[in-house]
This record gives C-alpha cells, structure tokens and sequence, in this order.
C-alpha cells in the first residue's frame, strides 16, 4: 500500500487509532505546512453528547457522515474556524479535530496571518489558530483531504511510536469532558494548553444563579 492509501485505510476505522494516527502527519494549504501535533476525537451520532452530530445529521454537520477523508469545519465564538477530519464509515459522523501544530514549512506566510503572534512555536498552537496559520476558512468545508488539491491531509514521513503520545481529557466541551480522548505529542511545545471546560453560571431574576 502507498502512504496515501494507509491513511485512507485508517481514517475510514474507528475514531481512536485514527485520532492517534494522525500525529505526526501533515496538513497543507495556503502555502504552509504543519505538522500535527494535537488532536481531539469525537465519537458518532448518539453515542458521545460532545459531538456535533449527536442530535443526527443536520445541513451543518452533514459531511460528518461520511465517507472518511473530508473535512468538517465549523465556526466558533463568532469569530474563528476550526477543522476536523471525517473518520469512520459512512453514517457514523466520527471526526477528528486538529488542535495543534508546528508550522514546518512557509513559515514567513504563516506569520503574515499571525502577526500578533510573537513566538513561532505559537502560530498554530490551539485548533483557530492553526486554521489561521493555514488560511483556512469556511471553504474548505466538504473538501476531500487526500488528493492533491488545494488543502493536502499526509500520514507521518516516520511512524510515531505509542510511548511518545500521551492522552488526556478533551477540552472546552461540556458533554463527556473527562474522556481521555485528547492526545498529543508529550513534550512538544507547539501543544496547547489544557483548560477544563466550567460551566458559567447567571444571577436569576430571583437573585439566585443558574448553571449553563
């Protein structure tokens, strides 16, 4: 098998492997690269709340659903874009969220779109900013990523082996946070930091609070 189809092969199997699979490998596009460095699984509709396609498919989520190898975009806070990778087979709606990365190639673009940024290390550290990075946005929604088109998805140039790939709970989500489905290169500091999600909370018209 080519590396291309390895990782068409894994993508389209359970969420996990494909999650931890995904280390090391490469997205390009807008002439960066960076290499990956963190990531975030979601499980299929009905069976994990943190996911988007938990309530079934809808015209936002729909390539959540397959076939594997697309991307899933969304837009978050009104004001940034993040990118996942459809996994799985077709109809289960599992994706993997691309958290974190080091910009191995253009870098000088990447900076351009990052200019309050001062240190390199941070340009794509956290799943905004490295869509950021890559001048990702809203198209690139549905876009297959193992082609050779304009955004390239590439498994890891050398296999990254399981003792160098720690895992820990997700972050910012309010449903299942505690899973331990957020795993990362251990040690790389392109790797974002861990916020455990906290619910906010809102005083009443009674005076008392409410948690949401």
């Amino acid at each position: 098998m080519t590396p291309a189809a390895d990782l068409a092969t894994l993508l389209s199997g359970p969420v996990l492997p494909a999650a931890r699979g995904l280390l090391g490998g490469t997205l390009s596009a807008g002439g960066v690269t960076v290499r990956i460095t963190e990531v975030e699984a979601y499980a299929g509709s009905g069976g994990d709340p943190a996911s988007h396609a938990h309530r079934g498919r809808t015209p936002r989520n729909s390539v959540m659903f397959g076939p594997a190898g697309y991307a899933y975009a969304y837009f978050t806070y009104g004001m940034h874009w993040c990118m996942n990778v459809v996994t799985g087979l077709e109809g289960e709606a599992s994706a993997v969220l691309l958290r974190a990365g080091e910009v191995v190639d253009g870098l000088d673009v990447a900076r351009s779109r990052r200019t309050a940024v001062r240190r390199d290390v941070d340009l794509a550290r956290g799943p905004a900013r490295l869509c950021a990075a890559l001048g990702l946005d809203g198209a690139v929604y549905g876009r297959y990523l193992l082609g050779d088109g304009p955004v390239r998805l590439r498994p890891p140039a050398t296999p990254v082996t399981p003792e160098v790939v720690a895992a820990g709970p997700r972050v910012g989500v309010t449903g299942a946070h505690d899973l331990p489905w957020r795993f990362w290169l251990d040690g790389d500091p392109s790797v974002s930091a861990y916020r455990r999600h906290v619910a906010r909370t809102r005083t009443s018209a009674r005076g008392g609070t409410a948690r949401r």
